[in-house]
């Protein structure tokens, strides 16, 4: 059950939730095929690998694949990668072609499924929760911008949103809109989204099969130049060994690590993201493994490398997904089309299919959360405005990178300079507390206790004994010890160490005992096996700051009295 989580889902599964799987199938169906020979013809290969490569991954993600919503296939992400192979190594050879991209997809199927195994899931942990956002906002709008010049039926030369923006703009000030075009858009959209909120009536089914029908009725496709879909290829995918020559292998290896690369940021990304919003929990490292066997059935049935679908997803989602049964159904469908029915969706307009992704992506917009982020972290906010540009502007990779970047650089700043603070006594309160919290807090002669908020490593060690060094210049009296409040202290490494035991030398060169009161055990082990502990001594650790007070308190002869001693019993 671990292994193959979709039986794990079978043998749970509702009754009631059949017909929202059904649906939502029929629903991804519209949205497979034509997208599935889009990204084929993009990577370089003809249009009916791009359903082949749709088919037998998503029966082989519904059992190995824990996300209940996730549907996988090709992939805009990935088509610049493959191609950037197959085109100059297939020299013109549609088959040489497929096979080289097969081989691609059983590369990085082994690459994910040997991360998987190696538990490297953990790396998505790196994607905070205003990195998510960011990226979702970014690729919702990435879509969204893509498909409007399909939704007023022009063609155009742009590479990437700014310039789909410009060239689209560019068209209708022209006056190159397809107007009966974007009407079938635009009233397919506006049904979409006014019954994006019932659960009885599949509002996307109703508005494509609307749109279709009108086309086809009215004999748009040729009478107002509305582009459509038109026929499908015939086929189905048959078990195929991609064989390729020995001067193949280096670049279909690097590229087929580099596909590994995207489809496994890509996926583990909108993952968590849909995990999130289903409050539903999932296996990273089961993410990935679902992701490189699917790969692997992908490049063994004539298919090429696929990823999670930033586009489909959401189709599913807004259709009343359940489980990984939709996109079985949706494997099965297209399987159906391309033998039973490849002129079914014929008269399907191309902009009727625009509004399906363009209302997906709307409803993959996090605006909500991002105003309370807005309201109690600005930083993290602009965080994710940054990572919503980055994958606009760059593109879903590069933009996740810059984010994690920025979010690394701040994290590491707060290692490099935490926050530290010089401890009094304040009368009517336990414990030891922050001076600069509590003005009125009393020092006690003689001693500095002192407590750093963070662990200590080659980035801060030096700021750590500046401000340790100027904590003992700026004591009202003579300083006889100093105590380190060392709880907040969760590691050490060589460098620190070494710089303790300079500063110790620094310290009792001046008759200053440095002690540390506190400290985890672990902690200590490692200054024992760095050779510190020894150094300062059994005694220059204390279990709690009263007990260090207590005894410098004895050990020195100090005009002191404690609030505590006051109290009447």
């Amino acid at each position: 059950m671990r292994w193959l989580p979709g039986l794990r889902t079978l043998r749970r599964y509702e009754v009631a939730w059949l017909r929202h799987d059904i649906v939502a199938g029929l629903v991804l169906t519209t949205m497979l095929v034509p997208v599935g020979i889009a990204y084929a013809v993009a990577s370089g290969l003809p249009g009916i690998y791009g359903l082949y490569a749709t088919i037998v991954p998503l029966l082989a993600y519904a059992l190995f694949g824990p996300s209940r919503i996730l549907v996988l296939g090709p992939d805009s992400s990935l088509a610049a990668v493959i191609l950037a192979v197959v085109l100059p190594l297939s020299g013109g050879d549609p088959m040489r072609a497929v096979a080289l991209a097969s081989m691609m997809a059983v590369v990085s199927g082994m690459v994910c499924i040997l991360a998987g195994l190696a538990r490297l899931g953990f790396i998505t942990e790196l994607l905070s929760k205003p990195i998510r956002y960011g990226y979702m906002n970014g690729i919702a709008l990435t879509v969204l911008i893509s498909q409007l010049p399909k939704l007023f039926g022009i063609s155009i030369e742009g590479t990437g949103p700014l310039n789909d923006l410009r060239y689209t703009a560019a068209a209708v000030l022209e006056g190159r809109v397809n107007w009966v075009a974007f009407i079938v858009g635009a009233a397919t959209l506006a049904v979409i989204l006014l019954l994006k909120g019932s659960t009885r009536i599949p509002g996307i089914l109703l508005a494509v099969i609307g749109a279709t029908v009108a086309v086809g009725v009215l004999d748009l496709g040729t009478r107002a130049d509305v582009a459509v879909l038109g026929s499908l290829p015939q086929g189905l995918p048959a078990f195929v060994i991609p064989w390729i020559t020995t001067a193949d292998v280096v670049p279909v290896l690097i590229g087929g690590c580099a596909v590994a690369l995207v489809s496994f940021a890509d996926t583990s990304v909108l993952s968590r993201v849909y995990a999130a919003r289903t409050r539903t929990s999932v296996d990273p490292n089961q993410e990935v493994v679902g992701l490189g066997v699917a790969n692997l059935a992908a490049g063994f049935f004539q298919g090429f490398p696929i990823s999670s679908s930033s586009s489909r997803t959401p189709v599913a989602e807004a259709a009343g997904s359940k489980t990984q049964l939709t996109g079985v159904v949706g494997a099965l469908a297209v399987a159906l089309l391309l033998v039973a029915a490849p002129d079914l969706l014929q008269s399907l307009p191309t902009s009727a299919l625009a509004a399906v992704v363009i209302a997906s992506a709307i409803g993959l917009f996090e605006l909500t959360d991002l105003r309370r982020i807005y309201r109690i972290q600005r930083w993290e906010f602009w965080l994710s405005i940054v990572c919503t540009l980055g994958v606009a502007v760059l593109g879903a990779i590069p933009g996740i990178g810059l984010a994690i970047v920025i979010a690394v650089i701040e994290f590491l700043w707060d290692g490099w300079r935490p926050y530290s603070a010089i401890l009094g006594r304040v009368a009517g309160i336990k414990g030891y507390h922050d001076m600069t919290r509590y003005p009125d807090a009393r020092r006690i002669p003689g001693l500095v206790l002192f407590r750093w908020d963070a662990p200590l490593f080659f980035a801060n060690a030096e700021f750590f004994r500046d401000r340790l060094l100027d904590a003992v210049a700026t004591s009202p009296t003579p300083v006889r010890w100093v105590v380190v409040a060392a709880e907040p202290v969760t590691s050490v490494d060589v460098t620190s160490a070494d710089m303790l035991a300079e500063l110790d030398e620094t310290l009792h060169a001046a008759g200053i005992e440095l002690c540390f009161a506190e400290m985890k055990d672990p902690v200590k082990d490692k200054l024992k096996r760095f050779e510190v502990f020894a150094r300062l001594g059994d005694e220059a650790f204390f279990a709690t700051l009263g007990v260090a007070v207590s005894r410098y308190l004895k050990t020195h002869a100090v005009d002191w009295e404690d609030w505590k001693d006051h109290r009447t019993p």
